[in-house]
Formats: structure tokens, C-alpha cells, sequence
């Protein structure tokens, strides 16, 4: 049996992620509230909420977890091509709430979501409130085509979700958003679960003792630079493509 908390439990009163159940995987509490205290203090220590609606809100730390490195983010010959060509224009937090929005929608024969309205509004107070959410986008003029939203921590950036209404938007913000946090010398992209689309893009399969030990060096360790704005030779696809291969270059020295 999980333990359950109390909204007026302290933020940080969250059970070791060691006890997390292995089936359904990764699930740890349930309760509590998403106050912007306690969903710091969550991911702090490696926990994301996560349910559907008419479900509490359940907590979880899967095993293993899906990384990212900021700087070893794959690029396909087509994706390359594709961010040559492409005449968007990328931004960092000039659009977080449609963002959000976007992320909402349900896709493809999915009839609902888990970005309830009461998630949406905690990832908004931290955005607006806190400073600790961010939104990267892409544009196509004055149409959003694409975005992902995420909080940053320390050296962490936690995904949480992302959507595309053009061909590989996603992708294509998922490269420039490693070159920004490249810059600042960020540790990880905290991926949470893994897809076929993330592994692709070269994520890994951490053991949780693994990244718990990062996270707790990497999620207290401030970054030289504030995320927000984006860099100016990364706001178009093709910027995004040379700053990713000077990077990838550098790091091969």
C-alpha cells in the first residue's frame, strides 16, 4: 500500500523514492496538493505527479528514469535537413500558458488528459509566480506550431510535456532547447518516461540510484545564466542546427 498525504503535511514530507512500487512503475503517494512548495520540493527529489482526471493526485519516480544530456542530443539526417530548411522562429517563454494550453489537447483517439486545469494552474503560478517554469516555442509567424514546457531547478531541466501541429516541431525545439541549457552548463533533461520518439533523440535509461545521486548534485547548483531569453542565433531552426554541431564538437575535444 502507498502512503497517502495530507494537504497540510510539510511540502517535503514525500516517502523515499526507494519504496515506489514496481507495478504500476514508479508510483509512490498519493495526495497532498500541487502548492508550489511541494511540487519543488517533489521534483528536488526526483518526483513528478502525474493521474488522470476523477483520480487523486498520485506520485510517482519511475525506474529507470529517461535523461537527456543537454549537449548529446541526436539529430537524424532528416531532422537536419528539415531545421535547414525550416523558416520558424523559436522563443523561450513568450507563449507558456498557450503552450500549456496546446499541451492539453488530447491527441489522436485519446478522448481526455492528465493536464487537468488544476495542473495547468500550479505550472502557471510557478511560471508567473516562481520563475521556475518555462515554455520554449516555435512559430510560424504569429501561429504557434509547436512547443514544450518544463521547470528548471539548479542544473535540471524536468520535460513535461511537449506538442507539434507542424512535422517535427517538437524535435526541432528539443535540439535548441539542449543548446541553451548547454550554455548554462545544465546536467540533465529529467525525460521522466521513455518513448520511442525520446529514444531517438538519444535519451537513456538511468537506474534511479543513478539519477537520484545526480539530480541531488546537479538540482542545488545554480547556473551561470538566467534560461530565459533565448539565445539569438538559436530563435531559427537552422541557428539551432550550427549551434548543436559547434557543441557536439566541442565536447568531442
Amino acid at each position: 500500500m502507498i502512503p497517502m498525504l495530507q494537504p497540510d503535511d510539510p511540502p517535503d514530507h514525500f516517502p523515499d523514492p526507494a519504496r515506489a512500487l514496481r507495478h504500476p512503475d514508479g508510483l509512490l503517494a498519493f495526495g497532498g496538493d500541487l502548492s508550489a512548495e511541494r511540487l519543488v520540493a517533489a521534483y528536488q527529489r526526483g518526483i513528478f505527479p502525474w493521474y488522470n482526471e476523477g483520480d487523486p493526485i498520485l506520485w510517482w519516480s519511475p525506474d529507470p528514469r529517461t535523461v537527456l544530456l543537454p549537449a548529446a542530443i541526436h539529430r537524424s539526417r532528416r531532422l537536419e535537413r528539415r531545421m535547414r530548411q525550416a523558416r520558424y522562429r523559436a522563443s523561450i517563454d513568450e507563449g507558456f500558458d498557450p503552450v500549456v494550453h496546446a499541451c492539453a489537447e488530447p491527441r489522436g483517439t485519446e478522448s481526455g488528459t492528465w493536464l487537468l486545469p488544476e495542473m495547468h494552474a500550479a505550472y502557471s503560478r510557478l511560471h508567473h509566480s516562481q520563475g521556475l517554469a518555462h515554455s520554449i516555442e516555435l512559430w510560424d509567424g504569429d501561429h504557434l506550431v509547436g512547443g514544450l514546457y518544463g521547470i528548471a531547478l539548479g542544473r535540471v531541466f524536468f520535460g513535461e510535456s511537449m506538442f507539434s501541429r507542424v512535422p517535427d516541431a517538437s524535435k526541432i525545439l528539443l535540439v535548441i532547447l539542449g543548446c541553451q541549457l548547454a550554455r548554462r552548463d545544465y546536467r540533465l533533461i529529467d525525460a521522466q518516461v521513455a518513448s520511442p520518439h525520446l529514444l531517438r533523440m538519444g535519451a537513456q535509461l538511468w537506474p534511479r540510484p543513478r539519477f537520484l545521486q545526480e539530480l541531488s548534485r546537479a538540482v542545488t547548483d545554480d547556473p551561470p545564466l538566467p534560461l530565459a531569453p533565448l539565445d539569438p542565433d538559436l530563435s531559427t531552426p537552422g541557428g539551432g542546427l550550427v549551434a548543436a554541431r559547434d557543441i557536439e564538437q566541442r565536447c568531442r575535444l
